[in-house]
Order: structure tokens, then sequence, then C-alpha cells
């Protein structure tokens, strides 16, 4: 059974489970269980996110959506927000991450100092003493591993990561809360807390951080200031 968070006649955003592909995999996958659930296999995914990661994903019903979404995700009119955990020492606890990124030895990336088509990403995160450090991430480019790689840049690879040499966990502590973005002459704001995972429900039920929480009222830079989206033609 699928999670639908928003259900539009255009698109539908769904709560991807952690270990759940969007597409193009040997197991089961999202596109797959959606095109079931709506009997339409004119249903696209517009973005993706990896297999470990949870959270939001939105795909499209039509073909003007599934143009519309391709172009606003690609002129960065859609923006993100995602959750992260992480046990290790973070070389600094604020700011934007940025760096082109090439690949590296079995599937993986690394951040390099060149800037020529750069993965661009600005965190902040808030910490307690013998807790994992909570960071909210908002990337500004659609990199593959892009907020994997910044945090181990960091110092503070995500739980569960070891591939980017997290920490042993049960899941990947990255999760896709938040989307923002209009569509057709109307503002969507869209969240979801992650479902599964010790750590993340621990967040909520020690209060650490509360249900109705807004973290796009942070005191993010004016660069993530919402644009007009593109509308299907």
């Amino acid at each position: 059974m699928i999670d639908i968070v928003l259900d539009h006649a255009d698109f539908v955003v769904v709560h991807k489970p952690a270990g759940m592909a969007v597409h193009a995999h040997e197991g089961a996958t999202l596109l797959e269980a959606v095109r079931r659930h709506f009997n339409n296999n004119d249903i696209h995914p517009v973005h993706r996110l990896d297999l470990g990661t949870s959270g939001l994903v939105i795909l499209a019903k039509t073909t003007a959506a599934n143009k519309a979404f391709c172009q606003m995700f690609a002129e960065g009119q859609v923006q993100k927000m995602y959750l992260a955990l992480s046990d290790g020492p973070a070389k600094k606890k604020q700011g934007w991450v940025k760096g082109d990124m090439a690949k590296a030895r079995g599937g993986s990336y690394k951040l390099l100092r060149s800037m020529l088509n750069p993965a661009v990403t600005y965190g902040m995160s808030f910490g307690e003493a013998g807790q994992p450090r909570l960071w909210w991430l908002r990337p500004k480019t659609g990199k593959t591993h892009q907020l994997r790689v910044a945090l181990k840049a960091l110092g503070a690879s995500i739980m569960g990561d070891t591939r980017y040499g997290g920490s042993q966990a049960k899941r990947l502590y990255l999760h896709a809360w938040g989307l923002r973005f209009n569509y057709a002459g109307e503002r969507y704001d869209i969240h979801a807390w992650p479902n599964t995972g010790e750590y993340f429900e621990d967040l909520i039920t020690n209060k650490r951080i509360e249900p109705n929480q807004n973290p796009w009222n942070l005191a993010w830079p004016k660069s993530f200031d919402v644009t007009a989206g593109v509308q299907p033609q």
C-alpha cells in the first residue's frame, strides 16, 4: 500500500519508504506501486530519491505536467528540504557546501574543489550532548548522492550511510521532508515526517523537534526565496 500525501488531477505526491527504489530496480518500485494504484501506466516520476532515502516524491499523471515539473526542477523552481542525522564531529555546523562532484570507486562520488558545475547545498544543524546531530538541508542543485557527499565533506556522514563513512544503523537517516512550488497559479507547501527509524522517532518522542515545527522559517539565505513556477501549456 502506498502512502499518498497529495492527490492532484495532474500529479501525485507520495511518501516513499526507505529501501524502495523510485524506478528501474530489480525489486518492487514506487513507480510500479503508484501506477497500479491509479491503474495508469502513463504516470512518471519527475525526480528521484536514493534507495535508502525516505520521503516526498512527485509523480506526474499527464504529459503536460511531466514536462512542466521537469522544467521546474531543472530551473530550481521546486524547493526541497531534507532532514538528516549524523553522529560524526562536524567541521562546521551551518553554511554552504559547494563544489563539483566526480565519480569515485564502487559507484560512489567525491566532492572537488573546482566550481565548473557545482553541487550546492546549505545546511543548518542542531545538537545535544550524547544525541545524534540534527541537520536541516536545502539543496539548490540535484546531483546524485549530493547531500550524502556534502555531509561527508563536513565530517558529519549520515547515520546508516556506510558508503560515505557513516556509522552502522538499520536505515539511512536521510529523509525528504518538504517540497515547495507553484503550479497552475497555486502555491504548494508539502511536508511529511519520517515514519521509520528509531532515531527519527526519538526526535519527536523526546521533543527535540515538534511535529508542527516549520523549518522553512529558519534563517535561510535569501537566495532560497520562492520563484514563480512554470505552468503546463
